[in-house]
């Protein structure tokens, strides 16, 4: 599971919080979660990838989960000094630098608009923008996948237009279909399962993008380009 602030939300032991640096918080009894700090991009994306790659090290480390500008750090055991850990993530941060992870791009293609865009009127709506001006923006952009997560294989992108930026549902759409393409916040993805899901539809993708046969299970990974191809627009 991807490590987002969420999960702040079950612990409200803040280890150490210090403006203009990064904020580590206790999430139960050997986990800690760094949050990287200033705005939320690529060149703080960078920096967790550094930070993951030198913390992986760690003789001490059980598991290291990439969030979104944050990283969730699992030890084996119980640290019995847990501001000694804080001190060495902070220390692993300054140190860090920044990393750009060389990854492959990947072109989508997506029916836009039809009966899988259920959410396309609110987005237009709360953007004040027509749905073939929702539709241009979002597919002239150009993502980057930051983390995994949520669910196996989805990627959580970076690179919205702040034009057509929409905040989650406050109540989630029930049966949202797999491969529905999707708006968050500021960040897109496709759904990998049909369910519940907070996200809002304004098309539809049929690409597989993940196989549990395969050696390489999910199609996207961190430091991936990703590009919506309008293969039909149906508005």
């Amino acid at each position: 599971m991807i490590a987002t602030s969420n999960h702040l939300a079950a612990s409200r032991q803040i280890i150490s919080a210090t403006k203009g640096a990064p904020q580590v918080s206790c999430i139960g009894a050997r986990s800690f979660l760094l949050e990287a700090p200033g705005e939320f991009d690529l060149p703080a994306q960078r920096w967790i990838w550094s930070l993951a790659q030198a913390v992986k090290g760690w003789a001490d480390i059980a598991e290291l989960i990439p969030g979104m500008t944050n990283l969730l750090a699992i030890f084996k055991e119980t640290p019995e000094d847990p501001e000694a850990i804080v001190s060495r993530l902070l220390e692993a941060w300054d140190a860090a630098g920044s990393l750009d992870l060389a990854g492959k791009i990947v072109e989508i293609p997506v029916h836009y608009g039809g009966p899988y865009a259920i959410d396309l009127p609110a987005i237009c709506d709360f953007c004040g923008l027509s749905d073939r001006e929702v539709v241009r923006i979002h597919h002239e952009a150009s993502y980057r996948v930051f983390a995994l997560g949520s669910a196996p294989g989805f990627a959580y992108l970076h690179g919205l237009d702040p034009r057509i930026y929409m905040p989650r549902k406050t109540v989630p759409s029930l049966k949202m279909e797999k491969g529905s393409v999707t708006i968050g916040g500021m960040q897109t993805g496709i759904a990998m399962l049909t369910g519940p899901n907070g996200w809002n539809s304004l098309g539809h993708a049929e690409l597989q993008m993940f196989d549990p046969s395969s050696s390489t299970p999910a199609l996207l990974a961190p430091g991936d380009t990703v590009r919506f191809l309008p293969a039909r627009i149906e508005l």
